[in-house]
């Protein structure tokens, strides 16, 4: 059984034999040295392999060791690599452009052995501190996305607590609204990140988070809420959204919370102008909130409440397609509806996988 080479990596390019083999004596009994002669292996050499160190010729039978030392600079999976630079080109200038082109250092030949090994060890140590700091700050930047994720569902369930609904509805609105928004940007044409939708789905986690303001007896009342009940129960996206404002003020601005205000402020705007709290209108509401529009209106007709039954699947996607004595199909953005056609199985899905207790 051969055992596995740990040593670390220095990738040689380089055509002169004499130089190559000076190399392999000198830096052979303590790393794994491998080598190519011309640019353009070198380079597919260095991305297959990623080694720790690259030592690299200036004077190269095809592409030259500036252009190879710009293409490993340029690739972010070669990138962070350190490149030093050997050759019997004297000019300063020739340094400046090594430097420039990305190069960690540049040794001139001849070289002294004791002196480039040296600088070896000293970019080789650096790159170690690099990728051990470069862990530390992405097992940190982890840490505090599982905190905010933490507290988003926690507000969220918090504000779920005092209405009718359960954690259930929260979990269903985020895988919703992700659904949605893939089909909306695939026929749009837009390219949907996996971060994007990740933002949007936890933002729409805090639609409702304006509800901790509303009254418990209006927010609980087991029957229809009169004109005025209902007025009060209108002020919970601008509570919403005042909470979010401040909050932006505590944090500063960033997508996640853009989100999250477009989403708590409008998601109960309609298309045709007839919504509220500003009588928004077509493009006015945001995307975000046109979004969450129609996937709050299916999952309000498909769950239970204190004053009705859930409706079926087939049924609540009757009404947003034709209307009812509420619902009209102009309150939703014609291409927010039509891609919730196309989708509307995979709603379904959801719904079972994440539907309550008592349904």
């Amino acid at each position: 059984m051969n055992t596995p080479d740990l040593r670390e990596t220095i990738l040689v390019i380089e055509d002169s034999p004499i130089h190559i083999d000076l190399l392999i004596q000198l830096l052979g009994p303590d790393y794994r040295v491998l080598v190519f002669t011309d640019g353009q292996t070198g380079l597919s050499g260095v991305e297959k392999i990623v080694p720790d160190l690259v030592l690299l010729d200036i004077l190269l039978p095809d592409i030259d060791g500036l252009e190879v030392c710009r293409q490993i600079k340029s690739n972010p999976f070669t990138q962070d690599i350190p490149v030093v630079i050997l050759t019997s080109l004297t000019e300063a200038t020739d340094e400046v452009s090594g430097l420039e082109a990305g190069a960690s250092d540049f040794i001139s030949k001849p070289f002294n052995p004791g002196l480039l090994k040296a600088r070896i060890r000293v970019h080789l140590d650096l790159k170690k501190h690099r990728d051990r700091l470069d862990k530390l700050v992405d097992e940190r930047t982890a840490e505090l996305e599982k905190t905010k994720e933490a507290i988003i569902a926690s507000l969220a369930i918090l504000s779920e607590y005092r209405d009718f609904e359960t954690g259930m509805h929260v979990q269903r609105t985020q895988a919703f609204i992700r659904c949605l928004a893939m089909k909306v940007w695939d026929l749009t044409g837009e390219e949907a990140t996996s971060g994007m939708l990740d933002l949007l789905g936890q933002s729409a986690m805090l639609h409702d988070i304006g509800k901790v303001g509303i009254p418990d007896t209006i927010l609980l009342k087991p029957g229809p809420l009169s004109e005025a009940e209902f007025d009060i129960i209108k002020k919970h996206p601008i509570i919403g959204a005042d909470v979010l404002r401040r909050t932006e003020k505590i944090l500063g601005s960033n997508t996640f919370l853009r989100f999250a205000l477009e989403i708590a402020e409008s998601h109960h705007e309609r298309w045709d102008g007839s919504g509220y709290p500003h009588g928004l209108k077509a493009e006015q509401i945001p995307l975000s909130a046109q979004l969450m529009t129609l996937v709050d209106v299916y999952d309000a007709l498909t769950s239970n409440r204190p004053y009705k039954k859930h409706l079926p699947h087939e049924e609540a996607v009757r009404i947003i397609r034709e209307g009812d004595d509420r619902i009209r199909p102009e309150h939703f953005s014609p291409v927010v509806q039509q891609a919730f056609f196309l989708v509307s199985e995979e709603f379904d899905h959801i719904r079972m996988i994440f539907r309550e207790k008592d349904q």
